[in-house]
């Protein structure tokens, strides 16, 4: 587990597979930056599980996935070949990106050995706020309207983690303080805010009682009618506007069958032998 370079002053930062984001980011903060990825363990989850699943967190709204921010990876071929995909500077657009191709294969395509990040400086603050909603439709239709509006929110989440009680809209800024002010301001224009935090998150996450978390995703626009068909769901956390469902209960399916064919060819492609298994998050 290593930092194998690290330019401040160019925004990059170079890791092995094997370092944990907190260590990553525990490297980054006194330099005032981070990787604005936010996947739940952060302190037990490696670089190259995070780059194998695509993990994220509430904060993919406004940041993307890990995706967005990696500049280059070297990883080892099922043949044993070591390859280099991408440039560790912040513009390059020569050759094919085995990057994002890579990015969420779970490990079947190739091994991930390192990665060069472009890292960001830390917003001067972040502010969290939410709004309770009767019923997910009308939790939905708030989400539309940030969604397409001027503002810029980091995070756009809905939740009923506790499996009961009102839906939940939590909205998320980040920048300066005027920035931060200023859109707390405008938001309250579509509805009356009160201060929150990301704890629901970390419920959903460490409360295993109810089964395996599962991962549903649909356009954000089907979202509300979604959540309306799921039928056995004991808690739910969703990324709302990008269409992205975690959920605790009966099995709902992934939504993400058309790929599956596309995947077997590229698996074909990369690793005809088999040899690599699918790492699971």
């Amino acid at each position: 587990m290593s930092i194998v370079a690290y330019a401040p002053d160019d925004l990059t930062v170079t890791v092995t597979a094997d370092t944990t984001l907190a260590a990553l980011q525990q490297h980054l903060a006194p330099r005032d930056q981070w990787l604005p990825v936010d996947p739940p363990n952060p302190a037990r989850l490696t670089i190259g599980e995070i780059v194998d699943c695509d993990l994220s967190g509430p904060r993919r709204y406004g940041y993307g996935t890990v995706r967005e921010h990696i500049l280059s990876l070297r990883a080892e071929l099922a043949d044993g070949r070591l390859i280099k995909s991408g440039a560790d500077v912040v513009k390059n657009a020569a050759g094919y990106d085995l990057c994002r191709l890579f990015t969420g294969a779970r490990g079947e395509l190739a091994t991930v050995c390192e990665v060069c990040f472009k890292v960001q400086p830390r917003p001067e603050v972040e502010h969290f706020g939410k709004v309770e909603f009767p019923t997910a439709e009308a939790a939905c239709e708030f989400v539309e309207k940030l969604d397409t509006s001027e503002l810029t929110p980091t995070v756009l989440d809905l939740h009923n983690a506790n499996g009961a009680g009102p839906w939940t809209v939590v909205v998320g800024f980040a920048g300066t303080r005027e920035e931060v002010a200023w859109q707390r301001k405008e938001t309250e224009r579509f509805a009356a805010m009160t201060d929150t935090n990301l704890d629901y998150e970390e419920q959903f996450w460490s409360t295993t009682a109810a089964g395996p978390a599962r991962k549903l995703s649909v356009l954000p626009s089907k979202l509300a009618a979604t959540i309306a068909s799921m039928r056995g769901v004991t808690s739910l956390v969703a990324r709302a506007g990008n269409g992205v469902i975690y959920y605790r209960g009966e099995d709902q399916g992934t939504g993400l069958a058309p790929a599956v064919k596309l995947m077997q060819r590229l698996k074909h492609e990369f690793d005809p032998d088999n040899q690599l298994q699918a790492r699971r998050a």
